[in-house]
C-alpha cells in the first residue's frame, strides 16, 4: 500500500506577498487622487518616475543575483516602495531626484542586504532620506493647495512636467510664486520667531486641525489603513502605537503650554503621521513581530516623530524615526518575545 507524501509547509498560506500588496496600492488610492486634487499632477509624475526606477533596479538586481526579473517582480512590492517614495516627496521634485530615491531604496537598502524578508530598514524611507540630505533644495519646494480662496500661482499639467523633466520653472515664474512651507515648516519657523501657536494657525494654510489640503489627505489615509485592518493586512498594536507616542508628548506639553507646542491633533493630521501608522511603520519585516513588541515599535515611532518634529532641525522626523526603530527591532524582540509553553525565556 503506498500514502500520499506530501512536502512542508503543510497549511497553505491564506494570502500571498503579491495579494498583500494589492490590497496596500487599492488602499492608498483614495489619498493618491486626494493629493492630485489638492496638489496637483505632479504627484502622478514622481509616482509614474519611482515606479520606473524602482522596476529597473529591482530588474537589475534580479539578475545580478541570478534569478529571474519577473519572480521578484510579481510580488508588487517594489511598486509600493514606490507609491511611498511619491507620497513623500514634494509634488514638484526634479526627476532624477525621484529615481535617485527609488534606486537607492530598491538596490542598497533592499537588495544588498538580501532581498524582500532580509532588509533591515525600511527601503522607502531610506531613500527619501537620501534625497533630503543629498538634495536639500529641491526637495523643499512644496506647493500650496489648490483651494479656491488661497491665491497662489499653480502649474499646470505641461508645466509640472517641464519642470519635473528639467527642474526649472517656465519663463515669469519664480520658486517664491509657487513654493509655500508645509504646515510643520509653518509651526516650526513661526515658533523659533516667538510666534504663538494660534497666530501661526490664523494664516491661510491652517485648516481645521493640520494644514488644508493636508488633511483630507490624512483623513483618506486613515480609511484606507482602517480598510487594511478589517482586511487583517496589518495588525491594530503599530498604528495605535503610533498614533499614541506622538499624542501622549504633544498633550503634556500642549497642556504645559498653548502657545507655544500645538495640539496632538495638529501632529496627527500634518505631515506623514498617518501614512507612517498605516502604511509605513507597518511593514512586516522591518517591523517588531510581537504583539507587546509591536506597540512598543510603534510607540518608540510615534514619540521619536514628535521629538524631532519638537527639538530637531527637520520639520517632520518620520524617516528618521521609523529608521532610527528599525534598529531597535532586534532588542525589542529579545524582551517582548513570547513564552513558549514549558520552557523559561532566557533574557541573557
Amino acid at each position: 500500500m503506498e500514502f500520499e507524501r506530501r512536502e512542508a509547509p503543510y497549511v497553505a498560506p491564506q494570502a500571498s506577498v503579491a495579494s498583500i500588496m494589492r490590497e496596500v496600492l487599492l488602499a492608498l488610492s483614495p489619498a493618491a487622487v486626494a493629493h492630485v486634487w489638492f496638489f496637483g499632477p505632479g504627484f502622478i509624475f514622481n509616482l509614474l518616475v519611482a515606479t520606473i526606477f524602482c522596476v529597473i533596479g529591482e530588474a537589475a538586481m534580479a539578475k545580478a543575483r541570478g534569478r529571474k526579473p519577473e519572480d521578484l517582480l510579481s510580488d508588487y512590492s517594489a511598486v509600493v516602495t514606490a507609491a511611498l517614495i511619491a507620497f513623500a516627496m514634494p509634488s514638484l521634485t526634479p526627476w532624477w531626484v525621484t529615481a535617485t530615491a527609488a534606486l537607492f531604496a530598491i538596490v542598497v537598502a533592499k537588495h544588498l542586504y538580501g532581498g524582500l524578508g532580509f532588509n533591515l530598514f525600511n527601503p522607502a524611507m531610506v531613500g527619501y532620506v537620501v534625497v533630503l540630505v543629498a538634495f536639500p533644495t529641491a526637495m523643499n519646494v512644496w506647493v500650496a493647495p489648490r483651494i479656491g480662496d488661497i491665491d497662489y500661482e499653480h502649474l499646470g499639467i505641461v508645466q509640472t512636467l517641464i519642470y519635473t523633466l528639467s527642474g526649472t520653472f517656465p519663463d515669469g515664474i519664480t520658486v517664491d510664486a509657487i513654493s509655500r512651507a508645509t504646515p510643520l515648516d509653518s509651526m516650526k519657523t513661526g515658533l523659533n520667531d516667538l510666534r504663538t501657536v494660534a497666530e501661526i494657525r490664523s494664516g491661510p494654510l491652517m485648516g481645521d486641525f493640520g494644514g488644508r489640503g493636508w488633511e483630507w489627505i490624512g483623513n483618506f489615509l486613515g480609511l484606507g489603513g482602517i480598510w487594511l485592518l478589517l482586511r487583517k493586512i496589518i495588525r491594530w498594536q503599530i498604528p495605535a502605537g503610533v498614533m499614541a507616542g506622538i499624542f501622549a508628548p504633544a498633550t503634556l506639553m500642549f497642556l504645559a503650554g498653548a502657545d507655544t507646542h500645538p495640539s496632538p491633533l495638529f501632529h496627527w493630521f500634518s505631515g506623514a503621521s498617518i501614512l507612517c501608522a498605516f502604511f509605513i511603520a507597518t511593514d512586516p519585516v522591518t517591523a517588531a513581530a510581537s504583539p507587546k513588541g509591536r506597540f512598543i515599535y510603534g510607540f518608540g515611532i510615534g514619540f521619536m516623530t514628535w521629538a524631532i518634529r519638537t527639538w530637531g532641525a527637520y520639520a517632520d522626523g518620520v524617516a528618521f524615526a521609523v529608521l532610527l526603530l528599525n534598529m531597535a527591532v532586534p532588542l525589542i524582540h529579545r524582551y517582548t518575545r513570547p513564552r513558549i509553553v514549558g520552557h523559561e525565556r532566557e533574557d541573557k
